[in-house]
C-alpha cells in the first residue's frame, strides 16, 4: 500500500506492508488524521496516489464517531459478519443448483462444484461456523460481561459504543487496520487485552495513540509527520524518541559547520576579490558557493505548555476518611462496604474497568453526588480542585476563551489570566475565539488552566490526559510531580500513572482494594494473581468434585476477606503509631522551649495549656495503641 500526496504533508511517500505495525506520531495539528483518513479513501489527497494491492480490505476506526446502531450489543456486533452471511446465501444458491444438475460429466457442472468449493472454504477461512463465539470473545476481551450483550447499545455511552464499532472491526479482520486513538475509550484491562490482540493480528496495523506504552508494546516502526514531511523509522516509539533527537542534533551540528565554512570563503573572497594573483582562489570559491546545498534543519515548533500548581493551602493529616460507604444507581450496586482513610501528601491512582465506580467515588469526593450509604467527611480545611472527565465538553461554548477564565478569577489572579492562557499557548488572537471552536485538545488545556485559579489542596483528576498529546502530558505530570497536596488521579494511561503515585485503589466486582506500590507493580501483581488463580482451577477441575470446588471457593472468599480485615487492623495501628509520632515531636519541641526558659513558654498562658493537651493526648492515643495492637494479635491467634 503506497500514498504519495501534499497538503498538510508535501511529496509524501512509504508503504505499509503486510504484517507491519506501525506509531504515526507528531504533534497535534501535524496532520495524522488526516492521513488516516485519505489511507482509508475516507478523504482524497489533493496531488498524488493511494495504491491498494488487489483484493487487500482497509478498516478504519476514526478518534470520534456518533453510532446509531438500534439493536442489542450481540446483534450489533454481529453486523460485522454481513460478508459471511452474503457468502451462505450464495453457497445455499449453489448447492440448491448442483442439487438440481444432472448433467455430471460437463464443464459447467464441475465449475458450479468448484465454485461451491471456493465459497465454503471463504466461510470456513472467515469463521463462519463459530460467528457467535468468536463476537463474544472479542466483546468480553474489550471489558462487556455477559449480562451485557443483550443490552441496546443505545444504553451505553458513547465510549462503551466504541467499543462496540472497534468489536466489529476487529471481526472484520481486514488485512489493514488504521486505528486513531483506540486506548482513550478503554481502562487499562481491554488496552492490555488488546495490545495482545494486536501483537498477534495477522495483517498490517498503523496506530495513532498518544499512549507511549501501548505503542511500546505493539509496534515495531514509527512514521513521524513534522513540518510537512515525515520520519521513517524502523524502531517502536521510545527508539525513535532517541533517534529522532540524534537526528535533529546532528542535522544542528551539520548547519553549524556549513555556515561556519560559508563564513570562512566568504572572508577568503571578501579579502582578495581585486587581488589578481587570487582571482582563480577567488571563482574557485564562487563555484563552491554555487554548488554548496544547502543543510536544512526541520522547523519543528517548540511551543509547549508550561505551568505549575500554586502551593498547596495547610490541611489537617487526615484529608478524607468513609465507612462502609456504597453507591448504587437503582439496581445496580457499583460498590459497597468501603473503607478507606487518606492522609495529607498522599498520591493514590484509581484504577479498573470502566462501569466499576472509580468516576462514581471522584464525584462523591467533589461533592457532585451525595446520595450513598456508609459515611463519608472531608479532613479539615481541605479545598477541592477537580478536573472531571468530560471537563473539557463542560465548558460554555459561547464565551470567550478569555470569559471562560476571567468570570472564574477573583482577587489577584485576575491581572494574571493573560499570562495563565499564554502558558497554555493561548495568545491574544486566541483568547476572543468562542469555546465551541477549540479542538478537542485546545478544549483540554482550557479546562486544566481553570485549575489554577484557586489554590487547593487536594487535586481530583478524572481522565486528564484525554486529548492531550505526548510533550503537554509530561509537562502535566512533571506539574503534579511537584505539586504539594494530596492527589487523586483516575487514569488508564500507565506511562502517564508509572512514578506519579505511590499506591492505587483497584475497583473490582463492588469492592475496593488498596494497592501500595507503583501501577507496573500492581499490574504485575494482577498477571500473577491471576495465574494462581488458572492453576488452582486446573487443579481443581481435576481432582475434586463440584462440592469440593464450591468448598474451595468459599475456602477463598473466607481468605480474602481475612487478609482484607488483617490490612484494616494493620492500618490502624500504623495510623495511631504515626499520631503518637507526632505527638511526641510536638511535647518535644515545647519541652525544649521550658528547658531553655523561653519568653515563649514562660510568659505565655496558652504554652501550658496547650502542652497540657499535647500530654492528654498523647496518653489517650497510646490507649487506642493498646486496644488496637491487642485486637491485631487475637485475629492473627
Amino acid at each position: 500500500m503506497q500514498f504519495t500526496g501534499v497538503n498538510l504533508f508535501d511529496d509524501v511517500t512509504f508503504n505499509i506492508n503486510d504484517r507491519d505495525r506501525i506509531g504515526l506520531v507528531g504533534k497535534n495539528g501535524a496532520g495524522k488524521s488526516t492521513l488516516l483518513k485519505i489511507l482509508c479513501r475516507q478523504q482524497e489527497p489533493e496531488t498524488g496516489t493511494i495504491v491498494i494491492a488487489s483484493g487487500q480490505t482497509v478498516g478504519y476506526l476514526p478518534q470520534e464517531m456518533v453510532p446509531d446502531s438500534v439493536g442489542t450489543v450481540i446483534d450489533e456486533t454481529m453486523t460485522a459478519f454481513e460478508q459471511i452471511d452474503a457468502l451462505e446465501r450464495h453457497q445455499e444458491s449453489l448447492t440448491t443448483e448442483v442439487a438440481e444438475r444432472t448433467d455430471y460429466e460437463s464443464a459447467d457442472y464441475e465449475r458450479l462444484v468448484s465454485r461451491l468449493h471456493e465459497v465454503t472454504e471463504q466461510i470456513a477461512m472467515l469463521g463462519g461456523s463459530n460467528r457467535r463465539e468468536l463476537a463474544e470473545k472479542i466483546l468480553l476481551g474489550l471489558g462487556f460481561r455477559h449480562s451485557d450483550f443483550d443490552r441496546l447499545v443505545a444504553e451505553f455511552s458513547g465510549g462503551w459504543q466504541m467499543r462496540v464499532e472497534l468489536a466489529k472491526l476487529l471481526l472484520k479482520r481486514p488485512d489493514f487496520l488504521l486505528l486513531d486513538e483506540p486506548t482513550n475509550h478503554l481502562d487499562i484491562e481491554s488496552i492490555q487485552w488488546l495490545e495482545n490482540y494486536l501483537s498477534t493480528y495477522t495483517g498490517g496495523v498503523v496506530l495513532v495513540s498518544h499512549d507511549r506504552t501501548f505503542l511500546d508494546n505493539i509496534t515495531k516502526r514509527t512514521i513521524e509527520i513534522t513540518a510537512g514531511k515525515i520520519y521513517d523509522y524502523k524502531v517502536p516509539y521510545s527508539e525513535y524518541v532517541v533517534q529522532m533527537q540524534e537526528r535533529r542534533a546532528s542535522q544542528m551540528a551539520s548547519l553549524t559547520n556549513q555556515q561556519r565554512q560559508v563564513a570562512q570563503i566568504e572572508a577568503f573572497i571578501e579579502r582578495f576579490r581585486y587581488k589578481a594573483t587570487k582571482s582563480k582562489q577567488v571563482q574557485s570559491r564562487l563555484k563552491m558557493l554555487e554548488k554548496m546545498e544547502e543543510v536544512k534543519v526541520d522547523e519543528v515548533s517548540t511551543e509547549s505548555i508550561h505551568f505549575q500548581f500554586p502551593p498547596a493551602p495547610h490541611s489537617g493529616k487526615i484529608v478524607l476518611e468513609a465507612a462502609h460507604l456504597g453507591k448504587a444507581y437503582g439496581d445496580n450496586q457499583v460498590f459497597d462496604n468501603v473503607d478507606f482513610l487518606i492522609t495529607s501528601g498522599s498520591k493514590l491512582a484509581f484504577v479498573g474497568r470502566n462501569g466499576e465506580g472509580k468516576s462514581t467515588l471522584a464525584k462523591i469526593i467533589v461533592g457532585e453526588l451525595t446520595d450513598y450509604t456508609g459515611t463519608f467527611k472531608l479532613g479539615h480545611q481541605v479545598q477541592i480542585g477537580y478536573y472531571a472527565q468530560n471537563q473539557a465538553a463542560m465548558l460554555d461554548g459561547e464565551k470567550t476563551v478569555f470569559q471562560t477564565i476571567d468570570d472564574d478569577a477573583v482577587g489577584d489572579i485576575r491581572p494574571k489570566i493573560r499570562n495563565i492562557l499564554g502558558s497554555f499557548l493561548f495568545d491574544n488572537d486566541d483568547i476572543e475565539k468562542k469555546v465551541k471552536v477549540l479542538s478537542g485538545g485546545e478544549k483540554a488545556r482550557l479546562a486544566l488552566a481553570k485549575l489554577l485559579l484557586t489554590p487547593c489542596n487536594l487535586l481530583v483528576l478524572d481522565e486528564p490526559t484525554n486529548h492531550l498529546d505526548m510533550d503537554s502530558k509530561d509537562i502535566l505530570k512533571n506539574a503534579l510531580l511537584q505539586y504539594s497536596g494530596t492527589l487523586i488521579v483516575v487514569s488508564h494511561d500507565r506511562d502517564f500513572l508509572q512514578g506519579l503515585t505511590d499506591s492505587l485503589f483497584e475497583f473490582r466486582d463492588g469492592a475496593v482494594h488498596e494497592f501500595k506500590g507503583d501501577i507496573f507493580e500492581f499490574l504485575e501483581y494482577r498477571r500473577l494473581e491471576h495465574l494462581k488463580d488458572l492453576e488452582k482451577t486446573k487443579k481443581q477441575t481435576a481432582g475434586k468434585s463440584q462440592q469440593e470446588v464450591s468448598q474451595s471457593k468459599l475456602n477463598y472468599q473466607q481468605s480474602k476477606e481475612r487478609e482484607r480485615e488483617l490490612r484494616k487492623l494493620r492500618g490502624n495501628v500504623e495510623r495511631i503509631e504515626q499520631e503518637i509520632s507526632q505527638l511526641e515531636e510536638q511535647i518535644a519541641e515545647k519541652e525544649s522551649l521550658l528547658a531553655a526558659g523561653s519568653a515563649e513558654a514562660t510568659n505565655n498562658p496558652d504554652f501550658y495549656a496547650e502542652y497540657q493537651r499535647l500530654k492528654d493526648s498523647l496518653e489517650e492515643r497510646m490507649s487506642a495503641w493498646e486496644e488496637a495492637t491487642i485486637a491485631l494479635e487475637e485475629f492473627n491467634s
